[in-house]
């Protein structure tokens, strides 16, 4: 196709994200207050003292509950956000590898509610206590900004579920030959460095997240390795 046909076809894939996006969007919105429950259980329940939760604006409890639908909007919708973007790229590959399809939309899927839910059970408890314990080093009573939470949260619950697609990429990019083992093992310094760098960009401007992120990334990296040997001996 020429060059505006594939911009035609992008902008059709992304409008369809859009609408699976909003579509999820008037589901979770109904359910905002639930969800908010969830996302702030990891902090509330460590009961730390005079902790709590503060808003500091007459339309942040509204503004709040919007950006709990729009996160869970993006959980629910990214079965179709894989799909769209599988289907951009479908004309390229061969027609073999047009079948990964289903698993490449399945097993991203999982990865990504993996990572989510690995940030979610370990990294918020390793890394909430952390945080407030820097509080009480201080003697300072906690009361933190429910947007400036939120915000902080979800950075890191996208964070950890996209990251969490490393060996899904590895697979299928050695499958259709762009990368093996070999490769992955002969740049795995020049990973370490990279991946300490996206940690920071993706993270809040701290060391603890980053670290937090970063650990799992590199162990990631050697699972992609694995991954990429069993995929190349299958083929």
């Amino acid at each position: 196709m020429p060059f505006t046909a594939h911009l035609e076809e992008l902008r059709s894939r992304l409008i369809r994200s859009l609408l699976a996006v909003v579509a999820a969007f008037s589901l979770s919105f109904t359910f905002a207050e639930q969800i908010f429950a969830i996302l702030t259980a990891p902090l509330l329940r460590l009961q730390a003292p005079g902790l709590t939760l503060i808003g500091t604006g007459v339309p942040e409890a509204f503004f709040t509950k919007i950006k709990v639908a729009v996160i869970a909007a993006l959980f629910l919708a990214f079965p179709v956000i894989l799909w769209e973007s599988w289907q951009f790229v479908a004309p390229g590959l061969y027609e073999h590898e047009r079948r990964y399809a289903r698993s490449f939309v399945f097993f991203g899927t999982v990865l990504f509610l993996v990572g989510a839910y690995f940030c979610y059970a370990v990294v918020f408890e390793i890394g909430y206590v952390f945080f407030l314990k820097r509080y009480e080093a201080l003697g300072v009573r906690p009361a933190i900004r429910v947007g400036e939470y939120l915000s902080f949260a979800s950075q890191l619950l996208l964070a950890f579920g996209v990251i969490f697609e490393l060996p899904v990429a590895a697979f299928f990019l050695t499958r259709i030959g762009v990368l093996d083992h070999r490769f992955l093992i002969h740049q795995f310094r020049y990973a370490v460095i990279f991946l300490f760098i996206l940690a920071a960009v993706l993270t809040p401007p701290d060391i603890v997240s980053q670290i937090l992120l970063a650990v799992p990334l590199i162990l990631l990296y050697g699972v992609s390795i694995l991954v990429a040997y069993l995929a190349g001996q299958r083929e």
